[in-house]
């Protein structure tokens, strides 16, 4: 059986044809189904092109099975254990072109930056098939390994190597080690990596921006909001600016989008890198990576404000779009800082995988967390449901759903006190039963919690009128009370946070800061 449709097998025969140069893939294989299928890949990517060639051989000291995409007589280069399909066979396509000479489309002053990192880095990436988070992480290694010989790194399938997953306790993925200590978990972009181990990064990016001219449009925030603000502002042949924490926001955490009209469905990664190159299109400055500290309004009518960011640098412009977007909301119980990513997590497409055949918990009755107990019941064990109203608020259709599943139980009427656990992971959860006050224990051995969403404005207390939710008070028009400040998206009192929604306020915010422009 062929391990890639003939669809795949023409795309990638496409792409091998920019192979710059001879690419060598080295497997190490045992007896095991897992290898025969990765035996089966590499042949079959092998006979897709004439530069690729595959051999195999007997390490000990090398995870089974593994390969490596290298250069031949070169014995460096980026190492797969386990077969990269699923999500990662993005990932696995960048490699071979990147190993093979085609160059990245990364920024230079990156690019040189990481050929020029001093030391010895060695990662390894724990990846699930399901999770579209990981393939950022395991694509900015690889080319980090590719691009400076004195860094590597393997990207490891936790679903195949469980025995190396329980043994280090990873309860979440992606989860990166560095030179065997555990340097990071989520999604992380090539800067974001480079600048955790290089120690002039921040310095050199502060400095960069603070000698950036004033700007006319500046926007805080790169979700659908602030990526539809951008556009249309630089549309009108203004002097525009983004600084995005991370640009696409809340959408990177989303796995399928099914109601973005005009596009049938799509997922949150792919629509996050559309955003972006869309923006791409115009001539607008966008500084990733960067959280905004405090906003300062103008001294003056007609003057600049000022926005500070995190690293120390300051930015000006004479009106400025806040669309910082909103984050995962905590439980905010004893236990759940200290297991965090140790049982107790928020993406259960992610996750989900690593807890195969164990008990887990979905807090929140609401659609998300009825559809992660769905998606979670094929996976685990045994699915319990914590609502703290007297009933479910999810569709009819997927509650309908979520009762048909044998391995579910729903508890109405829960409060969550408590995270348990035993000093290294989750060992379960208590709950006070609301119509009687008696505390309750439930065993199990991971947390997903889906309780809603929580505005990114801590930073403008004190500056803009905000709602007793933290959210941001905005008119029609997108004005907050100060003036040549705007709000879009979901960090505002707009209700229903939908992408559709923020990207029609990031629009509104945009013609209005416009129409502030040239009043003033």
């Amino acid at each position: 059986m062929s391990m890639l449709d003939t669809t795949l097998q023409t795309q990638l025969k496409a792409y091998l044809e920019r192979l710059q140069r001879p690419v060598e893939l080295v497997a190490t294989l045992d007896d095991s189904a897992t290898s025969k299928e990765l035996r089966d890949l590499l042949h079959e990517i092998r006979a897709l092109s004439d530069k690729i060639t595959v051999v195999e051989k007997n390490d000990a000291d090398v995870r089974k099975p593994s390969f490596l995409i290298t250069n031949p007589g070169v014995d460096t280069g980026v190492r797969f254990a386990g077969v990269p399909l699923g999500h990662e066979f993005t990932s696995l396509v960048l490699a071979l072109l990147q190993v093979g000479g085609h160059p990245s489309k990364e920024a230079a002053d990156l690019l040189e930056q990481v050929k020029n990192l001093d030391g010895e880095f060695h990662f390894e990436t724990f990846y699930s098939l399901s999770c579209h988070n990981c393939p950022d992480v395991v694509q900015a290694l690889n080319l980090m390994s590719v691009l400076n010989p004195r860094i590597t790194h393997t990207a490891i399938d936790g679903g195949v190597f469980q025995n190396e997953v329980k043994e280090r306790e990873i309860m979440g993925v992606p989860t990166v080690f560095l030179n065997g200590k555990n340097f990071g978990q989520g999604r992380m972009e090539l800067a974001e990596i480079d600048s955790k181990i290089d120690s002039g990064a921040h310095a050199r990016v502060a400095a960069k921006i603070n000698a950036m001219a004033p700007f006319e449009v500046l926007i805080v925030g790169g979700g659908p909001a602030g990526a539809a603000a951008a556009v249309y502002a630089a549309r009108k042949g203004i002097r525009t600016g983004v600084a995005a924490e991370r640009f696409g926001g809340q959408v990177l955490d989303t796995v399928d989008i099914e109601n973005f009209i005009s596009v049938s469905k799509t997922e949150g990664p792919k629509f996050a890198m559309a955003l972006e190159q869309h923006v791409g299109d115009y001539e607008v400055e966008v500084m990733n990576l960067q959280r905004a500290k405090a906003l300062t309004p103008a001294a003056i009518e007609g003057g600049l404000i000022t926005v500070e960011l995190e690293n120390g640098a300051k930015l000006e412009s004479k009106t400025v779009i806040i669309s910082t977007g909103a984050r995962w909301r905590n439980m905010n119980v004893p236990g759940e800082e200290e297991y965090r990513t140790k049982g107790v997590t928020y993406c259960p497409h992610c996750d989900g995988p690593l807890f195969k055949g164990k008990r887990v918990a979905v807090i929140g009755g609401g659609n998300s967390g009825i559809e992660a107990a769905i998606d979670l019941a094929g996976v685990v064990a045994h699915v319990t449901v914590l609502e703290f109203a007297s009933e479910l608020k999810a569709d009819a259709v997927l509650q309908k759903k979520l009762r048909s599943l044998p391995n579910v139980d729903v508890i109405v009427n829960a409060q969550t006190t408590e995270v348990n656990g035993d000093g290294n992971k989750v060992t379960g959860i208590t709950y006070k039963d609301r119509t009687n006050d008696e505390i309750r224990t439930v065993e199990l051995e991971g947390i997903f919690v889906q309780i809603g969403l929580l505005p990114n404005t801590d930073w403008l207390k004190g500056t803009v009128d905000l709602t007793k939710f933290g959210e941001i008070i905005i008119d029609a028009k997108g004005q907050t009370n100060v003036p040549g400040v705007f709000g879009a998206g979901d960090c505002t009192n707009v209700p229903y946070k939908q992408i559709v929604i923020a990207a029609g306020a990031g629009a509104t915010a945009a013609l209005s800061a416009f129409d502030h422009l040239i009043r003033h």
